[in-house]
């Protein structure tokens, strides 16, 4: 199942008796057509199947609807059109088909010239949006390395099937090592009380680089800053995948796994800057809110920011 572009969703205070520009996303939003080179559209991915499969707390299937009621009333600040393509929606516990036609969706805005912003749903969301970069840079001619880069508290290197929320970067790997495609997977944000020795050792073994949540503070961000410039100067294709609980809980309630330490927002979004600054980000999503957790949307405002920020010009 998939959703088109839901105007319901987009409704922010008119201003515009006021002097100055006072448009909002709500007022700017439009269904996805043909984007223009580079030009960010959104797409939502409404699924908690992998969630439920990882032995989480489900929810996540209706983050896309409610991230998008917060980014409604944002300031559009220069742009003049956002465009939405819609949700694809996972029925039930069929989620590969869900992840499949996630991937077609992407493969085709990426053939359009667009940068897609993708919002989840749990983290399965990361094997959808990989294929469908892989797809694109197969019927592009299009060659790696490609960056993977997870700002996360997990691994999410889970190797035992079926696909879940914890899986997909194992997936993802053996993917590309069935392929001989060139791929580095780093993790920053990774908590040591939230992986175990098996994930570390896994991580390892993919030739992962990771930083953990009490290397990634603001103290920290210069240093993180320089770690993100090398393993983007070595990419020529970079996904983006954050996963929500990487936060602290107190500013991402909302998620299947609250962190009770987590990465400070304002290091996660100035990695998010850096990574679109450097002209090699092919696509991004956010993934894990689940608003069913949130407290007076406090999670769902922490997403909209970051999604605004991967949208803006």
């Amino acid at each position: 199942m998939s959703g088109e572009f839901d105007r319901g969703l987009w409704a922010a205070r008119d201003d515009s008796a006021e002097r100055g520009d006072t448009r909002r996303l709500a007022h700017i939003v439009q269904p996805a057509g043909l984007p223009e080179a580079g030009e960010p559209v959104l797409l939502g991915f409404a699924s908690d199947a992998g969630v439920a499969r990882n032995q989480g707390r489900t929810g996540a299937a209706g983050g896309p609807a409610a991230i998008r009621r917060y980014l409604a009333g944002l300031p559009a600040h220069g742009m003049t059109r956002l465009l939405d393509a819609g949700d694809v929606a996972c029925a039930g516990d069929a989620l590969e088909d869900a992840q499949d036609r996630l991937a077609a969706r992407l493969a085709a805005l990426l053939g359009q010239g667009a940068r897609p912003v993708v919002l989840g749903g749990g983290h399965e969301i990361a094997w959808g949006s990989f294929q469908g970069l892989a797809r694109w840079m197969q019927a592009a001619g299009q060659a790696g390395p490609v960056l993977v880069l997870n700002l996360d508290a997990h691994f999410d290197l889970r190797t035992g099937r079926p696909g879940s929320s914890g899986t997909p970067f194992d997936q993802i790997a053996a993917d590309c090592q069935a392929r001989g495609q060139a791929l580095q997977y780093a993790c920053l944000g990774v908590s040591r009380l939230s992986n175990t020795p098996a994930l570390y050792a896994r991580a390892a073994e993919v030739g992962a680089v990771w930083r953990e949540d009490r290397e990634m503070q603001e103290r920290h961000l210069a240093d993180r800053l320089a770690d993100v410039d090398a393993l983007l100067a070595d990419a020529a294709h970079v996904y983006l995948t954050v996963d929500l609980d990487v936060l602290p809980a107190a500013v991402m309630p909302g998620v299947s796994a609250p962190a009770p330490y987590g990465v400070p927002l304002a290091v996660i979004e100035e990695i998010v800057l850096r990574v679109k600054a450097s002209g090699k980000l092919r696509l991004a999503d956010l993934a894990e809110y689940n608003p069913r957790f949130d407290i007076d949307g406090h999670g769902a405002r922490a997403a909209a920011r970051l999604a605004w920020q991967l949208l803006s010009v």
